[in-house]
Parts: C-alpha cells; structure tokens; sequence
C-alpha cells in the first residue's frame, strides 16, 4: 500500500518519516491536527527501483560534489513519471478529503525529527497544492531528498545515503489567519519551566523562513499565565493565491497589533504541554489558527538544547549475544534508573544459576533490558552440554539458522572452575528456599499489606530507611529466591514431559492433556482475566480487584508506572473491552478442561498402564507451573511496596518523581541524608526521555549497538541485530514455535501495545512483538495469537494453551510481515501463518 491514512498505526519512522509518524503520533493521542494522509516511503522506492534510478542517483552521490550531484538527480527525477497506480492511489486520497481540497504537501524523510537531529528545512513543503498539481508535488518533494543542502547535511551527520527514503505528507492546508512556532522549554537558555510562543499573520512561513520577527509570549508553567510578551513590527505575511503562496505586505492597521490574546496564549501553551508529555521531551510544534481554532501542524524534539546525557549501553563491553525474549518480554519498557537497579537486584537473587563471575548475565541496551545469551552458550560448551540447548531454547525462543553465537572470551577450564562451585552452592540454596517456599507463598500477600500500611504510615525519611534495610529489602530477597526455587523444583519436568506426551498422543493431545494447571489452585498468569471476569460479573467490588489482582499489568516491574490496582481508568476501559461477554473467559477455560478429561479417556484407551504414571507426572507438571506462576506474581507484589516506598520518599524529600531517576541505593542514601545524588537526576531524566523517544529495538542484538543509528535506519529489523554484518535474512514466510494447538482463520489485528488493546475485535487474531501479562485481557476476544518474541514456556504460549486459543510465537518477523486487516490462517499444531488475501 503506497498511501496510508495520516492517523495509520503503519505511520512509523520507516514507513512514514519523521514528520509523518510524529503527525501520525498527534492524531491518535487526540490533537487538533488537520487530515490528510502519507504517501509512503514504499512509493519512493518503488518509484526510484524502475529503469535503474536508484543506481544512478548512487553513483552521482558518491562519484560527484555536492553540487553536482544535486543538479545530476535533479535531472533523473524531471525526466520521469510517477507510477501510474501511485498516481491513481495519491488522487483518490485527495478526493476523500473534500471536493478538490487545497492542501499542503511536506517531505518527511526517514532520517528526520529524530532525538538530535531534526533535519528541519532539509527538504521541500508546497502549499496550496489542488488536485491538478498533486502528484507533481509529491515527485518534486522526493527530489528534495537529494538537494545539496540535504546531501551535505546528511553528510555532516554521519547518516549514510543508502540508509534515507523520503515520505510525503498530505494535509488539508489551514487558511490560516495566523500562524507561528512553539517551543515547550526556552530554544535559547534551555529553560523547562517555560513555554515560549512566536506569532505572525498569516500562513507560518513568513515564521518559519525568518521573513518576518513575531510577535514572542512566554507562558510560565508554574502559574499557567504569560509571564512576558514583546508585540514587533510585523511588515510580511504570507498569504494564499490562486496558484499556491505569496509574501505581501501586513496591513498597517495589523502590523503593530498583537497577534495572540493571552488567553489564546495560555491555551496554546497547553495544548504544548500535552504534546510533551506524549512524546517525553520539550518540543518545537508548529500551529495555526483559524476562526479561533487552533491546530497543529508539526511537531518535532527540540534539537540543540544543552542537556547532558549518559550512554546506557552494556553492548560495548564485549561482542555478545543479546536478547530481550522472555524476561524482556515481562520488561518491556525503557527502564527508569531506580527500576533498573531493584531488576539487578532482583537477577542477583532469582537467577543466581546462570552467573559467571567476570562476565554480566543482564544488561541495560538503549534503557532496555536484557539478557548475555553467550554466557549460557559459553558455559554449556564448557559443561559438554550443548545438546541441553534446547531447554533453553524453550525459555528465550529459537535462534535463526546460521546465526553463530560469539563466545565469551574466557577459555573452557576459566569457565569451569568459576562455574562448578557455583552449582554446589545453587543446590543448597535451591533446597534451602523450596522448602521456605510454601510458608512465604502462603502469608506473602499479607506481609505485602502490612508493608505497604507501614510505609504509607512513615513519617520521617530515616524511618523509611530503616524500613526499606530491615524490612522491605529481606521481603523482596525472599519473593527472588522463592521464584529461583519454584523455577528449577522441577528441573528438566517441563521440557521432558511435554517432549514425552508428544511422541505418546500428538501435539493436541499432549497440550489438552497438560493445560489445567489451574484446576486445583488459579494459575496466576490468569489471574487478569479471572479477576476481571468476577469484578463484571458483581462477585466481587473494586477494592477486592485492586487487592487480590491488581499488583499485575503490563508495565508491572517498572517503578515509575501506575499499577493497574492505583488506576481506575485501566480497570473501567478493561470492562469496557468485555462488555457483553463478561463470562467468556469461563467457558473458555470449562471448554479446556472439558478436552483436558477427553484427552485423558483417549490417553487411557491406548495406553491403560500407564494412565497412572502420567498422571502423577502431570501433576507435577501442573505443580511446577503454578508455583513458578505464584513466586513471580509475589515478586511483583513486592516491586509494587518497593514503588510505594519510592513515592513516599518523594514525599518526605520534597523531590516527588524525580527519584525514579535515582537507584534505590541512592534513595535510601537520600534518605539518611546524603543529597548529592540528586545532582544526577536531570541528565538522567535527559537519558531516559532520549531512549524513550525510540522505538522498542530488535529480539537479539549481537556485537554493538547504536539506538538512535538503528532507529534511523529505514531497514532496520526488530527480530536481529548483528553488527557483524551480513547477517541472516529476514524470513519470506512466518513460522515460529506451536505455542498452542489449533487451526484458525481470521482477520489479523496487528498491535503494538496493550494500551492499544481496545483494537482488537471479537474473533479477531491478534498480532504482536510480545505478551506479558498486561495482555491477558485480550486473549479471550482473540481467535488466535502470533507474537514475534517468545518460545513454548513464555507468557503467551501458556495462556494461550491454557485458554485453548491457537498460538504461533517466537516467529521473529510477524509484525513486519503481516498487515492489518490481512486474512490469515494461524497453525497452532505446526507453528505457521499464511496469508490468505492481503
């Protein structure tokens, strides 16, 4: 599809540019930004692929001068045609948005608006634009990609010449009685605190080019009114003809008058804060007005502004393998600096096997977490256990064939003799913890209420010090050591068993035969849907949600984010999402124990002496599994008194929210007294809101990384990053693991994420990077699930399996491979989608 609506979820940086995602961006959060849609970068390269272009405008780039080698592409681009079926699909866009429409029509290149570089001004904008002239504007815009002032900018970056393409946006243009620039921190001092507006009449480029000095507010967002306003002589404006633009002279009674009101003035400044809190970094938003509307054209980060910030990035301490599959998938945010420094707490204590002194088993990428495979591969090579792989393939999901794992840089008997004392300590410590573990499941929801009365009750910082070291800190060990422990009872019982029932009965019987591992106690990854089920359904109230369930969503190990307990509004759009099949959970999970019992009178027909036998083994199975799930929702029981703890030390210190940026080490020094950690908080704020800005980077990352470069990258991939090069290639087909068994077809509803979940119809498939548990309310609207990330033991296959939903996971390229709306065909049994119409 070569044009998309404006507001398409499709609008990201690849497809729509820089411009055009942000618009895209703007128009889903609600903002007054006029319609339109995207021509898409796809357009560019299918129109630059014929009758070698591409090779020609590669030679002119690297063979010539800047100059020449812009007035040589020039001279390709004039000299053909847009395709007739772009041109087609361009019209009838336009069409949609009126009768003949005037509009503006902008570039927006892959490598622009990006967190540093915005590339402001680095290709063409035509306004005024009618149906007649439309297309001729979208090509003159692609060859603006190649002008010599773009080239050298490029250039001057960093930003390779291969790696750009070029979108367009289309937009109804706003017959603007005035227009101006906005900037939500200070350009000139960096300042947060205030808000600074520049207004002229007309049209914004007499603003944006520099032909005219507006009119310049500043807003103060302490009290939300205008602190200063200088009012200039504005002599140009630019003004709509017939046949596009002009500049003419502002009428004398208009050139000394002010162009904002302050009340106007106030509300625009609003609607800028708004736009900065969606996008977590100070803005530059170009507006207009008309007939005392306001709307917003363009928004793009505030580039130049002195704020320092740190690297966090694990991969230049050596070429590993990396990946975010399974405990990433739990993590799935850029991480705050206090959540980052309780996950290595929590890494320490929960996953003590898989350490290797010298060497990191987790690591923070771009604020993202996650984990060393080549610290397992390493160890498993040394051990002679490379044939046990493929346990660990079950946990972080199949590696791509021909993909070698860089080994760590340690020789086999170094890896030994640091891991051989290590096992005999594990084993102690596991027996040690198990036989704790039942005690600590069985009182730790309690304990967890009792904590947080307490630090809630806290009235000086020394005495939620001393909470947090005698309390609250052996609370949170004993939850990561119960979940160790709960995690390796069954030792290889999870992989074994289901291996053993497939060669018995099949892959759908061996899966209905395991599923019911809440029969007898309530598997926790359920607990969502299970809760939310009885809250619709009056057995319970709101206050018994928020207590029994409410500690579990989608951001649930993040510090800084609302559980969905403190939320009302996530519970009222989850019941909203239900209404009128309020008990549709219930008869899925009847309906999976009702095959669970026939697949077991099938099992007994064929095999009577042995019906026993695996009996006992499936319920140990189901035992593993549902202690597994308990620990962990008790670990995040636990993170949730730890955010409590952060919040009222906010409190108490008068510094709110600035102590995520802190690490809980620092916070409880902060605490005692010790202020000089508080000197880090805003270039880590800086750090985070840089990262955040960015999309969520590729499952596996070899060798170093760099996030912005990536982001940037119009081929960028999410399942595989090697900077090795070469690379494998991306899949033509998607496959991955049979997560759970079943054939469905149906409509592909492609979500990134569970915010989004609102999307996602009745009977619908739905399609994602991943799942935690903050997804579980929509699997019963789902008809299947096909994930990019995840393997037979992570979030969506078990609930999937549980529920008798199908599921595809761990296929590494679905989101980039299937569209939505698609019609495909989701092979549960042998893990594989098809495309049936696009």
């Amino acid at each position: 599809m070569n044009v998309i609506p404006l507001s398409d979820a499709a609008a990201d940086l690849a497809t729509a540019g820089g411009k055009g995602a942000s618009l895209a961006r703007l128009a889903r959060a609600g903002l007054p930004v006029p319609g339109g849609f995207c021509v898409t970068t796809g357009a560019y390269r299918d129109f630059v692929s014929r009758d070698g272009l591409h090779e020609e405008i590669t030679r002119a780039v690297t063979g010539l001068p800047a100059d020449r080698a812009a007035r040589r592409i020039a001279e390709l681009f004039a000299g053909r045609e847009v395709p007739a079926e772009t041109a087609a699909e361009i019209l009838a866009a336009h069409a949609k948005l009126g009768d003949d429409v005037p509009v503006a029509v902008r570039s927006s290149a892959t490598a622009e608006d990006l967190p540093g570089m915005s590339f402001a001004g680095q290709q063409d904008t035509y306004l005024n634009v009618r149906a007649d002239g439309l297309v001729a504007a979208v090509a003159r815009c692609w060859a603006s990609l190649w002008t010599e002032r773009a080239i050298a900018y490029r250039t001057g970056q960093g930003v390779p010449h291969d790696d750009v393409a070029l979108a367009v946006v289309v937009q109804e243009l706003v017959p603007a009685d005035a227009a101006g620039v906005m900037f939500t921190a200070d350009p000139v001092t960096g300042a947060r605190d205030r808000i600074v507006l520049n207004a002229s009449w007309g049209l914004g480029e007499a603003v944006v080019g520099g032909l005219v000095t507006p009119d310049t507010l500043v807003v103060d967002r302490s009290t939300g009114e205008v602190a200063e306003e200088r009012v200039a002589d504005k002599t140009v404006m630019t003004v709509r003809t017939a046949g596009g633009t002009r500049e003419e002279p502002v009428p004398d009674g208009l050139r000394r008058r002010p162009v904002l009101d302050r009340a106007l003035a106030v509300r625009l400044a609003r609607l800028g804060e708004e736009i900065e809190e969606l996008y977590g970094a100070p803005m530059d938003v170009e507006w207009a007005l008309h007939d005392g509307t306001l709307h917003i054209l363009q928004a793009r980060p505030i580039t130049g502004l002195r704020r320092r910030v740190e690297e966090w990035n694990d991969t230049v301490r050596g070429d590993y393998l990396w990946t975010s599959a399974n405990l990433g998938e739990a993590i799935p945010d850029v991480m705050t600096p206090c959540t980052w420094s309780v996950v290595r707490l929590f890494i320490t204590e929960a996953m003590s096997a898989s350490a290797l002194p010298g060497f990191d088993l987790v690591g923070n990428i771009g604020g993202r977490f996650y984990m060393n495979l080549s610290v397992m591969h390493s160890i498993a090579a040394a051990l002679g256990m490379k044939g046990r792989l493929g346990a660990t393939e079950q946990v972080f999901g199949r590696l791509p064939p021909g993909l070698d794992v860089p080994p760590l840089p340690a020789s086999r008997w170094e890896i030994i003799r640091a891991v051989l004392p290590l096992a005999f300590t594990l084993r102690r410590r596991v027996r040690v913890n198990l036989a704790r573990m039942p005690a600590f499941l069985a009182t730790a929801r309690e304990r967890n209420a009792r904590l947080r009365g307490r630090i809630a009750a806290t009235t000086s910082p020394g005495e939620l010090a001393a909470l947090w070291e005698g309390e609250l800190l052996p609370y949170l060990v004993e939850a990561c050591r119960a979940l160790e422990a709960a995690g390796r009872q069954g030792g290889a019982t999870l992989v074994m068993t289901r291996d053993r029932l497939r060669r018995l009965v099949g892959e759908i019987d061996a899966e209905a035969l395991l599923t019911g591992a809440g029969a007898d106690g309530e598997l926790a990854s359920l607990g969502p849907i299970v809760g939310l089920g009885r809250l619709a359904r009056g057995e319970i109230d709101r206050e018994t949600f928020a207590r029994e369930y409410g500690h579990r969503g989608p951001h649930e190990f993040e510090l800084s984010v609302p559980r969905p307990g403190e939320d009302p509004g996530w519970i009222d759009a989850q019941l909203a999402a239900m209404s009128g099949a309020e008990d549709r959970e219930e008869k899925l999970l009847t309906r999976r124990r009702e095959a669970g019992e026939a697949a077991w009178r099938r099992f007994g027909e064929r095999f009577p002496r042995k019906v026993a036998a695996m009996r006992r083994r499936v319920a140990r199975w189901n035992a593993v599994v549902r202690d597994r799930e308990a620990a962990r929702s008790e670990v995040i029981r636990a993170f949730w008194a730890v955010r409590d703890l952060v919040l009222r030390a906010g409190e108490l210190t008068g510094r709110g929210g600035d102590l995520f940026f802190l690490s809980i080490q620092e916070v409880v020094a902060l605490l005692r007294g010790d202020e000089s950690p508080l000197d880090q908080v805003e270039v880590r704020r800086a750090t985070y809101e840089r990262y955040a800005a960015l999309p969520a980077y590729p499952t596996l990352i070899v060798g170093r990384f760099d996030p912005e470069r990536w982001a940037a990258d119009p081929d960028r991939r999410r399942d595989l990053f090697d900077a090795r090069g070469g690379g494998v290639p991306v899949s033509e087909t998607v496959t991955g693991f049979p997560g759970a068994p079943g054939v469905v077809e149906g409509t592909a509803r492609v979500i990134d994420s569970p915010e989004d979940g609102d999307r996602l119809a009745s009977g619908e498939i739905l399609v994602t990077t991943l799942t935690n548990i903050g997804w579980t309310p929509m699997f019963p609207r789902a008809a299947a699930v096909v994930t990019d990330m995840g393997a037979p033991l992570s979030h969506a296959s078990i609930v999937a399996r549980e529920l008798g939903i199908p599921a595809v996971v761990g296929t590494g390229n679905a989101t980039m491979r299937l569209r939505d709306g698609d019609r495909i065909r989701v092979d549960g049994e042998r893990g594989t989608v098809e495309v049936l119409t696009a």
